[in-house]
């Protein structure tokens, strides 16, 4: 039986690479990326059967990066994780005295490159009848000091979102907002936030989105995909 394939962005560390162990370990075929080489091979060396994994080091912002991922996919896509976020600059500074070189990087991370990643390998998504599943933030819809680039960048994913669904109804279209997690970029941006969840805690919530009884496609919370009585 042909092993299902999945793309997930941003798996060098956080989330990504948390997710990339648990579809290894379910048998799933990965194509991952990150843009710094060697902490992507380092990260892939430590996945329980790295031989099911491609590794393509580069930048979700750059064109060729996301034509040799989607040549890495091959015909076939099951799933694809738009995980890969840029938060800006740190201390997140207020939007008055945020540059718009910085925001038009957050956005261009952030918004345009999950959408342009998706028309890259949307023949393989279709082909396959798979699932689209991007990274978004509570930031996306309340309004916190300092997280305004970022929290504008992720609630323009959540509209591309929303409208992509509409369009492909053959595929299942999400943003997940994800909770806060113990990850690099949740302690660049807030650092005195102590006892935070690992971003293994979150990995149920995503693969819960491949049952055949998921949600619909849409905005949800990983918090409301756990069973109950699962902490976080």
């Amino acid at each position: 039986m042909t092993p299902r394939t999945a793309l997930v962005t941003g798996a060098s560390r956080g989330l990504g690479r948390a997710l990339a162990g648990a579809l290894v370990t379910r048998g799933w075929r990965l194509v991952v990326d990150g843009r710094d080489p060697g902490r992507l091979a380092a990260a892939v060396a430590g996945l329980p059967d790295p031989g099911l994994v491609t590794a393509v080091a580069g930048d979700v912002t750059d064109p060729a990066h996301r034509a040799a991922l989607a040549a890495a996919v091959g015909d076939r896509l099951d799933l694809l994780v738009n995980n890969a976020s840029d938060l800006g600059p740190t201390p997140l500074p207020p939007l008055a005295g945020l540059p718009p070189a910085a925001l038009e990087r957050v956005l261009a991370v952030n918004t345009v490159a999950p959408l342009a990643l998706l028309q890259a390998v949307l023949p393989a998504l279709e082909r396959a009848g798979g699932t689209v599943v991007s990274v978004s933030s509570d930031a996306a819809v309340e309004a916190y000091p300092g997280w305004g680039g970022y929290g504008a960048s992720k609630a323009a994913l959540d509209r591309l979102t929303a409208v992509l669904a509409v369009e492909h109804p053959g595929l299942r279209v999400y943003a997940v907002d994800p909770g806060d997690m113990d990850t690099d970029m949740h302690r660049a941006a807030a650092p005195e936030d102590d006892g935070l969840p690992a971003p293994e805690t979150v990995v149920p919530a995503l693969l819960r989105l491949l049952d055949d009884d998921a949600p619909p496609s849409g905005r949800v919370r990983a918090a409301d995909l756990l069973p109950a009585g699962v902490a976080r």
